[in-house]
């Protein structure tokens, strides 16, 4: 048996790991089919475009964290489509990151509390400003969901319960 045979799995990144596949099929249901004028509604303060770069920076924060950096960056809002492709690129390389054998610099508490945490409410404020924008998506019963650990990209498992 291989030595990777007896790895042990560090439960907590597990469960970070989940909320990170969690994050990305909550949000890619948010994100999939909005129309582009979506980027520049002004409804709540921030523009969708504004919140999506912000959670973007969260990623890149939380993984120069990780890394034991402090390195944060406040990011101009890119074109909508370019924005969702570098949001899941920065959950993806996050998540990498949780699944290797490196060392976290920060307690795994830590990161729930902040970025994901943070990350998870913007969300909730991006599928608000969807109904208020008159573009809702419909709502979904998430306990029914498959959620993959791993599966951190715009491509989901399709809705098991959709209302």
């Amino acid at each position: 048996m291989s030595t990777a045979a007896h790895a042990t799995i560090d439960p907590k990144r597990e469960l970070l790991r989940h909320s990170m596949a969690t994050l990305a099929y909550r949000a890619a249901k948010v994100l999939r089919g909005a129309p582009a004028e979506f980027a520049d509604f002004d409804g709540a303060g921030r523009t969708p475009a504004q919140i999506l770069a912000h959670m973007g920076d969260l990623f890149d924060w939380a993984l120069a964290v990780a890394r034991g950096q402090q390195v944060w960056r406040d990011s101009k809002p890119l074109e909508w489509d370019r924005e969702v492709e570098r949001f899941f690129a920065t959950v993806a390389a996050f998540d990498a990151y949780l699944a290797s054998d490196s060392r976290l610099h920060v307690a795994a508490e830590k990161l729930l509390q902040a970025p994901i945490a943070d990350a998870l409410t913007h969300t909730g404020q991006l599928a608000m400003l969807r109904r208020l924008a008159g573009c809702p998506m419909r709502g979904e019963n998430y306990f029914a969901a498959t959620i993959e650990v791993g599966r951190v990209s715009l491509d989901q498992a399709k809705p098991a319960k959709e209302f």
